[in-house]
């Protein structure tokens, strides 16, 4: 598949028109044709990825309002020259991490994904970047995501087996594992070391 590919920049595009269409529209003409927009959205995301239709649209077009970003946290936590991956269960790596609960902030949602998926206490200390996941992660997601990596203090803890992760290792940057690469980037971890290393770290965003 394409890294970037076009289909998929207009799938969701549909998606999201159809959505505010559906959110503000009052003519129920219009709303039938809002409908179908998203009905044919999901339709090329199925075509184009092999899942079941039904699986798309729950997916893809369960929004209710005006369609907005989704927010991710990860978390970068050290010990001495070594950064926290947990192991997927694809087997692959990534910092741990997730879709921001509604009733969590994003230092609340830190703290609470870092224990569910490493069974380790942090505090959520400083906000690195937030980046736009469609330019930065491969596969891209059908929802347009905003990832907040936030610098985090390791207070205690040990690795406990969980519904999410196979495992969790420290891991200095020269020798990071196979990452699951649309969570986390090689580049992304460089990042997390910089912003530790660093005297005062002024925080980017794309």
């Amino acid at each position: 598949m394409e890294q970037n590919p076009q289909w998929l920049d207009w799938a969701v595009e549909l998606q999201a028109l159809a959505q505010a269409g559906l959110e503000y529209g009052r003519d129920r003409f219009d709303l039938e044709r809002y409908r179908r927009i998203r009905d044919i959205s999901a339709e090329m995301m199925a075509r184009q990825t092999g899942l079941p239709l039904d699986r798309v649209k729950d997916l893809f077009c369960g929004e209710k309002g005006y369609q907005t970003p989704k927010l991710d946290t990860r978390a970068a936590i050290f010990q001495g020259e070594k950064i926290l991956l947990v192991q997927e269960s694809d087997g692959l790596w990534s910092l741990p991490g997730g879709w921001v609960d509604v009733n969590l902030s994003i230092k609340e949602n830190t703290v609470k994904e870092v224990k569910e998926e490493s069974g380790l206490d942090v505090t959520a200390d400083l906000i690195i970047s937030l980046q736009d996941q469609r330019r930065r992660n491969r596969p891209v997601c059908a929802h347009s995501v905003c990832k907040v990596f936030v610098l985090c203090t390791l207070l205690g803890g040990s690795f406990q087996p969980n519904l999410e992760t196979l495992n969790s290792g420290w891991f200095p940057l020269d020798s990071l594992p196979a990452l699951s690469a649309g969570k986390t980037t090689a580049e992304q971890i460089r990042l997390c070391f910089q912003a530790r290393r660093a005297k005062h770290w002024t925080t980017l965003f794309d």
